[in-house]
């Protein structure tokens, strides 16, 4: 009896193999373009000033400080609106944030004039309460 090699596996499957590998390559990179897309959105819109201004801000105040407790810190991704041209702008933002005590929103709202920023609203709402505290630096009375 004469010894008959089997082909590999490759050589019987090839017809099958590399249209149905090539369709699936599409969508894992379709797939991993997609991801790769929203977490570039979303670490765009995390380092945008204003909301680090805020952040900022929000972890100076000691009422909001003794309401959510420490560390304050942002749990999600900002939603609102934000529109830039060369150095104008605005913003409308509400930041989803807690601490160990509570959670709430910062909510920001500007105009980028010239490259600076110049904040009509700058406040923490309190989840539970929806009480708001005002970030923004109080105006002077009496003039």
């Amino acid at each position: 009896m004469a010894h008959q090699e089997q082909k590999s596996w490759f050589s019987r499957n090839w017809l099958w193999f590399i249209p149905v590998s090539g369709c699936l390559g599409i969508i894992l990179l379709f797939i991993v373009g997609i991801g790769a897309a929203f977490f570039g959105v979303s670490n765009l819109l995390n380092n945008v000033v204003p909301i680090e201004y805020g952040i900022e801000k929000a972890t100076e105040n000691k009422k909001v400080i003794n309401l959510l407790g420490e560390p304050i810190e942002k749990t999600g991704i900002p939603n609102g609106n934000i529109s830039l041209t060369n150095d104008d702008g605005t913003v409308d933002f509400s930041v989803p944030i807690k601490g160990s005590k509570e959670e709430g929103f910062l909510i920001i709202k500007g105009i980028k004039t010239n490259g600076e920023w110049t904040y009509e609203e700058l406040y923490v709402r309190i989840k539970s309460t929806q009480e708001k505290i005002n970030l923004l630096e109080k105006a002077l009375e009496g003039i």
